[in-house]
């Protein structure tokens, strides 16, 4: 029968009211939205896995099939819009030259119920498992409808017809495994409240009778509920609208991948009842909000929870996902002035699968190391900020954290998941969470004193010192408790060294005071002036150097090579001057001679010479020295006893040192009455006129 005859025998009405209860869990505000049955969506539930032969249940064509979802080795192909997730699990072994092999690595032992917790489950490999219970492959997928409904849909393949069969299905929430070894092992995971065990029987004739879903409630040691939660009946019977329902083949159908039936062996081939699908509507059933991970499909002696539990085929669906990325607002950056950089982190938190959810993210740091360290923060470090509670996927910040030290850093972000909706946790420690914090380079300019100075006088040089960072925190987290300090960093510390040096620039200078000078430094200022006073004169270069505040300051230098003509300072030679002034000591001479041939002077003859400073002063004769204009006065007595005599005066006392006229008299008295005395009046002068230098001289020699 084809499809489209099949859909002819369905009805197209929508159900207002389904039999799982549907109508409550979709009023929302008050509205009702238009009811979606698991088959007419747009997965196709007619008892095949082609997608060529497309459904139209309630007015929608189903145009997807397992075929849409899987290759031809059971591979998983790219989902189609709304398909959140799909699982393949092949169950059968081939020999060598291709034929079937009865052997079965995943079987349960005896004493494995649905209604044990999962510890409580075992796992061995079967050597020949009967044809009846022996799982060919399963498969699953998960889907979200256009309406926001969640909706699973399953299928198993079984070796042969033989007889009527009962299966079930688990969608679990945790990750849930069984290796045996070669031997008996018990799974490994965990029930989580809401798991869901699906039961359903189907006869060999090709239809479904029941299908009946019942929750597991509590953790991992809860119980399974005994009353069905929902319930469905064959696809092919129930109305569109319906919340749950399963099929299987009634006839022959071809397969993708491979499969095998006990008839035609190992093949594409699938005879009559030996395919079965379902689907269910988790919202519809009040069941939504979880993720299930993992799905198993198994045989079952009856529909009894107590049944005896034969083969099985589990993978994993992965329903839920959640992925964390994060983004540092930072990467590399250097340090500020304050010494304080905020830095923040924002995570990126995607879950699919399910819309909303209840979980936690933390944001953690880890640092300072090195800034050539490398790895990343995997473990420990410090929580920034309180734990934030996260329901739906989206971006969320961290809190900023004040960095006050040079270091490399590095942030985690910790999503919990939601381990009761089946959301599993995951976290960002990659190293792109990291960032360097770099030191700051600092500036150092220099400015020498006036120059030239005078030998035997000081030299001096000023340092300005700029781009200093703050030093480090303290009381805070962090390595060393530098990240969000209770006690913020001082102003940068270190010393600047100055130093005088010779014309070579290598020699350091000598002389009086201390070379090099040290000063102590607290942040971006003027330091200085520091003086030395060279013991030679020449030209002399200062330099400076400081040595910066590890780790958040670099230090600097100014001046190594000698080329800031800025910090060049000249001593010179104590400059001399020459200057002359002449001075004159005016001296006079009288000669005497008697006016009688033969005839000579008494002996006792007195001269008196008088020295004045002006004509006037002169003509007035006056007597007494420095009184009058008299400059000089000299009296020689015992003049004569020959014809003629001169006598003069000795005058060193008086001088005359600027450009005058001097004027000189000279009296002669005889002694004796025979002869007659002399004066010379006034009429006697000497001009001086001087030239003089004022310097300062030139240089000699």
């Amino acid at each position: 029968m084809s499809k489209m005859q099949k859909n002819s025998r369905l009805r197209t009405v929508k159900a207002v009211v389904a039999s799982l209860g549907v109508a409550a869990a979709m009023v929302v505000a008050g509205n009702v939205p238009a009811a979606f049955a698991v088959h007419d969506e747009t997965f196709q539930l007619d008892g095949d896995v082609s997608a060529s032969t497309t459904t139209n249940v309630g007015g929608t064509t189903q145009a997807i099939d397992w075929s849409t979802l899987f290759g031809s080795t059971g591979n998983e192909l790219a989902l189609p819009s709304g398909y959140t997730a799909s699982v393949f699990s092949k169950d059968f072994n081939t020999n060598a030259n291709g034929s079937f092999n009865t052997s079965d690595a995943t079987t349960y032992t005896t004493g494995s119920k649905d209604t044990l917790p999962i510890s409580g489950w075992q796992c061995t490999a079967s050597n020949n498992v009967n044809s009846k219970i022996d799982v060919m492959n399963s498969y699953a997928t998960a889907y979200t409808a256009p309406n926001g409904h969640q909706l699973l849909y399953f299928a198993l393949e079984r070796n042969t017809n033989s007889g009527d069969a009962n299966v079930a299905f688990w969608f679990l929430q945790d990750q849930v495994a069984c290796n045996d070894n070669g031997s008996t092992a018990t799974f490994s995971g965990q029930h989580r409240d809401g798991d869901l065990l699906i039961v359903s029987a189907f006869t060999n004739g090709g239809a479904v009778s029941t299908v009946d879903v019942y929750r597991w409630n509590g953790g991992a040691n809860g119980t399974l509920g005994t009353t069905p939660v929902a319930h469905g009946v064959d696809c092919k019977t129930t109305a569109a609208g319906d919340t749950g329902c399963a099929t299987v083949n009634t006839g022959t159908i071809t397969t993708p991948w491979p499969t095998a039936n006990f008839k035609d062996g190992v093949g594409h081939s699938l005879r009559i009842a030996e395919f079965y699908e379902g689907g269910l509507d988790l919202t519809a059933n009040n069941l939504g909000g979880k993720c299930f991970n993992t799905f198993t499909g198994d045989t079952r002696s009856s529909q009894s929870l107590t049944a005896t539990l034969f083969d099985y085929s589990l993978g994993n669906l992965g329903e839920c996902t959640s992925t964390t990325v994060t983004t540092p607002n930072v990467t590399t950056q250097e340090i500020p002035a304050s010494g304080t950089l905020s830095v923040t982190d924002s995570a990126l938190i995607t879950v699919t699968g399910i819309q909303t959810f209840s979980a936690t993210l933390k944001f953690f740091i880890c640092g300072p190391t090195a800034l050539d360290a490398t790895g990343s923060c995997t473990t420990g470090g410090d929580q920034i900020g309180t734990t934030q509670a996260i329901t739906t996927g989206g971006t969320y910040p961290s809190t900023a954290a004040s960095i006050t030290e040079v270091g490399r850093y590095c942030w985690r972000a910790e999503f919990s998941g939601d381990s009761t909706a089946g959301v599993p946790a995951s976290k960002d420690d990659s190293t792109g969470e990291c960032f360097t914090v770099t030191p700051r380079q600092s500036g150092l300019d220099t400015q020498a004193g006036a120059s030239p100075v005078d030998f035997g006088n000081a030299v001096t040089d000023t340092a300005t010192l700029s781009n200093t960072a703050n030093h480090q925190g303290s009381g805070g987290v962090g390595t060393d408790g530098s990240i969000n300090p209770a006690t913020a960093g001082g102003k940068a510390g270190g010393t600047i060294t100055f130093t005088l040096y010779k014309d070579d620039c290598t020699t350091v200078a000598t002389g009086t005071g201390s070379n090099p000078q040290t000063v102590n430094v607290s942040g971006d200022s003027v330091y200085g002036p520091v003086s030395f006073t060279p013991d030679a004169p020449g030209t002399y270069h200062w330099k400076a150097t400081y040595t910066g505040d590890a780790p958040n300051t670099l230090g600097s230098s100014h001046n190594g090579s000698c080329t800031d003509t800025k910090e060049d300072v000249v001593v010179r030679q104590i400059p001399t001057e020459i200057s002359t002034a002449q001075k004159a000591f005016p001296n006079d001479s009288a000669t005497i001679t008697s006016s009688v041939a033969g005839n000579n002077l008494p002996s006792n003859g007195t001269v008196i010479f008088r020295l004045y400073d002006t004509l006037a002063n002169c003509q007035a004769g006056g007597d007494t020295v420095n009184s009058g204009g008299l400059l000089y006065k000299e009296t020689k007595t015992g003049v004569g006893g020959t014809h003629t005599t001169t006598v003069g005066t000795a005058n060193t006392s008086v001088a005359v040192d600027s450009n005058t006229t001097v004027y000189w008299t000279a009296t002669y008295a005889t002694g004796d009455t025979a002869h007659t005395g002399r004066a010379s009046v006034c009429t006697e002068n000497t001009q001086f006129t001087f030239t003089n230098d004022s310097g300062p001289g030139t240089l000699f020699p």
